[in-house]
């Protein structure tokens, strides 16, 4: 009897602490670090050039300054522009000259160019180094890539902008011809000139003598050109010459420096070089004032070739 009561009693002593017992849970706060924003003023001084790919914007619309540019850079509320070709690399050291300023405001950048004024750009952050700039007055956007200067690819800047390239210069004077190679008629032709446009008359050519100023050459022959690229070599481009008296003349064409080119001329295995002469340089403000050359609006290959007379058989 004795024994049921003390085990009654433990029974009953066990049941009431498990009745009275809850469990305590705290939870802590947890501690989230706060992600850094990205500003767009710190965004866009990350790299020292921004090229301006016009193949891969629209520009349907016009805004002068930003299809000119090659490259554009934002260092301290100036805006620099790499405007010319020639000499890119060490104007301005590698970042072109001034053309205007600029300040952000969120993710808006608001640009005050010298020459074309006030615009206001929304800009998306495509990839880690590519930007697009929307402009909504317009419609038009542009598309920008990130790099340094001293891992920018220049070669392709040249090759894939020749059509601009070779235009930097009044003429291009033959300077060399290799002994390699059967005599033709363009042996006979000491200066090439390109000109704008894609219709008739944008090239001119001359017999003059080497050494001729290039105020004073007459051109003999006015004709049209067209450049193809290569396919899967990005370093050179096929050169279509149309002459009349000669039929169309082929060259793989080459860029040495950035006042060289090298044309390779297949059907007589002769290589000829040109050098520039007269060199435009595209100025900003200051220059255009004094009645030098703003620049060209650059196109895309798609915009160019719609306006090109096709003569090339490639």
């Amino acid at each position: 009897m004795k024994t049921t009561k003390l085990f009654l009693m433990m029974s009953m002593v066990a049941l009431f602490f498990t009745s009275c017992y809850t469990e305590t849970v705290i939870v802590e706060d947890t501690i989230v670090d706060p992600v850094p924003q990205v500003t767009l003023a710190h965004l866009l001084s990350d790299y020292e050039l921004w090229y301006v790919d016009v193949n891969k914007s629209n520009s349907n619309g016009e805004i002068p300054f930003m299809q000119i540019a090659f490259t554009l850079s934002f260092e301290n509320g100036t805006l620099y522009a790499n405007n010319n070709l020639v000499g890119i690399g060490d104007q301005g050291y590698g970042l072109g000259i001034d053309v205007g300023y600029y300040h952000t405001s969120g993710f808006d950048l608001n640009i005050t160019h010298d020459l074309d004024g006030f615009n206001r750009f929304e800009v998306t952050q495509l990839a880690y180094n590519k930007l697009e700039l929307y402009n909504r007055t317009t419609g038009v956007y542009f598309t920008l890539i990130g790099a340094q200067r001293d891992t920018f690819d220049y070669n392709a800047l040249f090759y894939d902008n020749i059509h601009y390239f070779v235009q930097e210069y009044v003429t291009w004077e033959k300077t060399f011809t290799s002994q390699q190679g059967a005599i033709n008629e363009f042996d006979n032709e000491n200066f090439v000139a390109f000109l704008p446009g894609g219709g008739d008359g944008n090239f001119q050519s001359s017999q003059d003598n080497n050494g001729t100023n290039p105020n004073n050459i007459y051109y003999d022959y006015t004709g049209i050109y067209n450049v193809d690229d290569v396919n899967n070599n990005r370093y050179l481009k096929f050169l279509t010459l149309d002459y009349d008296f000669l039929g169309n003349e082929y060259f793989e064409m080459s860029v040495i420096d950035d006042r060289t080119i090298s044309l390779y001329h297949p059907n007589s295995r002769t290589t000829y070089e040109f050098t520039g002469r007269g060199y435009i340089q595209f100025k900003n403000q200051d220059g255009f004032e004094k009645g030098e050359e703003r620049g060209k609006l650059r196109l895309s290959k798609e915009q160019i070739e719609k306006q090109m007379v096709k003569i090339s058989t490639l």
